[in-house]
């Protein structure tokens, strides 16, 4: 689960972490008042949508007056904000965080996040932070340094000096970077994080460290031991179509191509897409509908692939090992039949009631075509979906 920028910058705040003064507000006119109380200016306006690269699609903005704070409020508030990493339909904009701007002099990036190769808890950093850290690591690798942590001794005053000296800090900076990195490991741990970025965190002209942007990522696994973050969740930021798929209980990921995919295990869905591909097709989702598949869940199912309109073909692939394939077969067919749709399906159905769940859907009357098995499943939905 991501959090919102200033969300992220109370948390910092609550571990003393250095966070500047700033408001939020969802109406234009809180944006000006909050703009006179942090005066002088100049100030910066912040969309807060959960995606980066704010600044480059214009989610970002340095003003020097209230006047000029509230107008970009104005302009912002109610539409959605398309940025490099939101997709082409892009994020609602309802809030709107502004603060004082400060005197850069160089910017810092930090991170601490599992690093799965090595199954460590790593501190990432920088000394080339305010711009993206995968094309720094993919030009100039030796430009990241990594600092592990042990669990059992935690992060060491050590670690955050030598850290700080290699970023090339030195006098109060050196000091204050360390409460830093000993901060955001606490977080992370404390909170049941899997994210927690600082980038840029800035070097001021008067040589102090200050947290510029803000982000966390919550373990949604570890929600139910902090209900004080699970408040914060903004489902506004969400496909609603991912939404969707939690409440009824099953994975969805939305993905570019024309063919739906309904698969039960995760591996059988990555192995599905994958031959999907190599027929030269391509799928238009991830979806698990889980080992104990009900037939509400199927139909679920189908209405949320369904909601995509880049979908020309649907693909079921089931292997009954506890599910049986007769009840997935009366899912299908009430699905098709209570969305109406005319969109082809291709089933493949395999082990538990296989042939009974192919008798079904083979006599419905529907436009439901059943596989002999995978590779042909896979063949039949990608003319199916060339031919829509």
């Amino acid at each position: 689960m991501n959090l919102h920028e200033y969300q992220a910058k109370e948390i910092f705040r609550d571990y003393g972490l250095p966070v500047g003064d700033f408001r939020v507000s969802s109406k234009a006119t809180g944006i000006g008042k909050g703009a006179y109380e942090l005066s002088p200016g100049p100030f910066v306006c912040k969309c807060q949508v959960h995606s980066g690269a704010r600044g480059k699609a214009g989610g970002v903005a340095v003003v020097d007056t209230p006047a000029k704070a509230e107008e970009f409020a104005a302009k912002w508030l109610g539409r959605r904000l398309v940025t490099l990493q939101s997709g082409p339909h892009g994020l609602p904009v309802s809030r709107i965080l502004i603060e004082r701007a400060c005197e850069i002099q160089s910017e810092i990036y930090v991170s601490c996040v599992i690093d799965r190769s090595k199954a460590a808890l790593m501190v990432i950093a920088s000394a080339f932070g305010g711009m993206s850290i995968e094309e720094v690591a993919k030009t100039h690798p030796d430009r990241i340094l990594k600092e592990r942590i042990d669990l059992l001794v935690g992060p060491t005053v050590y670690q955050g000096r030598d850290l700080a000296y290699r970023l090339g800090l030195n006098g109060a900076a050196v000091g204050e970077f360390v409460k830093i990195f000993r901060g955001i490991v606490k977080m992370f741990l404390e909170k049941d994080l899997s994210l927690v970025e600082i980038n840029p965190l800035a070097l001021t002209k008067e040589g102090h460290l200050q947290c510029i942007d803000a982000k966390i990522n919550v373990d949604p696994y570890a929600l139910y031991r902090h209900p004080e973050l699970a408040e914060l969740d903004d489902p506004l930021q969400e496909d609603p179509r991912v939404a969707r798929a939690v409440a009824a209980g099953f994975s969805y990921v939305p993905l570019q191509g024309s063919i739906g995919c309904l698969v039960n295990g995760a591996g059988l869905a990555m192995g599905t897409m994958d031959i999907i591909k190599s027929m030269g097709g391509a799928p238009a989702n991830f979806l698990d509908v889980g080992g104990t598949a009900s037939k509400e869940r199927v139909k679920e199912a189908f209405k949320v692939i369904l909601e995509d309109p880049a979908v020309k073909c649907i693909m079921v692939n089931i292997f009954g090992g506890i599910v049986r394939c007769d009840m997935i077969a009366e899912g299908i067919k009430g699905a098709v039949q209570e969305i109406n749709t005319h969109v082809p399906v291709v089933v493949r159905l395999e082990g538990n009631h296989a042939a009974e769940g192919q008798r079904i859907l083979n006599g419905c009357g529907l436009n439901i075509v059943s596989a002999r098995d995978l590779r042909q499943s896979a063949a039949l939905a990608v003319k199916a979906a060339a031919e829509a």
